[in-house]
């Protein structure tokens, strides 16, 4: 028997969420659970296990991005994707701050959306194959657990989101040696385009931030290369 993979579809238009989820279905071989608005898709993801999300950004009740907050404080891996009308760079940039693994803005056409949805999916599929290597670092004084996402120091402790954590350990790997920005973008983001490069540089400036108790740790743009975690 084959077992097909979940989608949650989160679109209040009734006609362009038949669509899709009749597109997918029928084109993708996919489970689509279509919901109308943000309350709905919030309620769905907590009865049922899926493989993906699909959030329209402006929806009533819950908007898109305040659902993918909510699937982000206990769910860090499903993949999501935001459809969105606007075109404002500061949409995608936040889309991609909160979470999100990917954006499409309306109009599109489905056939895209669904080649996304695919590439998604392989990735996740990988990313679940692949043995973590190294997860526990130690910074200076700080303390770094990559699997529970939290750096220490002197007994003090601060969660870090997904992304912060993904891009701190790349940083750690690379321990006063380049970290190339194109590799951090296509690694974290699988993208390396301007707004992911924006989002970026905000990751960035958090860790900074967290780690600037101790002065022999520092995070330095290296021009035109990227970026290098020294320890002295």
């Amino acid at each position: 028997m084959i077992i097909m993979q979940k989608i949650l579809l989160a679109e209040d238009d009734p006609n362009l969420g038949d669509l899709l989820k009749d597109y997918l279905e029928l084109k993708g071989k996919f489970d689509v659970t279509l919901c109308t608005d943000g309350d709905e898709a919030i309620s769905q993801f907590k009865k049922n296990n899926y493989d993906l999300c699909i959030f329209d950004v402006m929806m009533p009740k819950k908007d898109g991005f305040t659902v993918g907050r909510e699937i982000r404080k206990t769910n860090n891996t499903v993949p999501i994707i935001f459809a969105t009308a606007k075109g404002m760079m500061e949409d995608k940039t936040e889309a991609f701050e909160l979470g999100g693994d990917d954006y499409i803005t309306k109009p599109f056409r489905v056939e895209e959306l669904l080649l996304r949805i695919n590439a998604l999916l392989k990735r996740s599929v990988r990313d679940k194959e692949e043995e973590v290597v190294a997860d526990k670092f130690e910074i200076g004084d700080y303390f770094f657990d990559y699997t529970s996402q939290q750096i220490s120091y002197k007994g003090q402790m601060q969660k870090l989101s997904t992304k912060e954590a993904e891009l701190l350990r790349l940083l750690c790997l690379k321990k006063n040696d380049v970290l190339t920005r194109e590799e951090a973008l296509l690694k974290i983001w699988h993208d390396d385009n301007y707004f992911t490069g924006r989002s970026m540089d905000v990751f960035l400036s958090k860790l900074r931030k967290y780690l600037k108790e101790d002065s022999k740790v520092e995070i330095v743009n290296v021009h035109g290369k990227g970026y290098k975690l020294l320890v002295s």
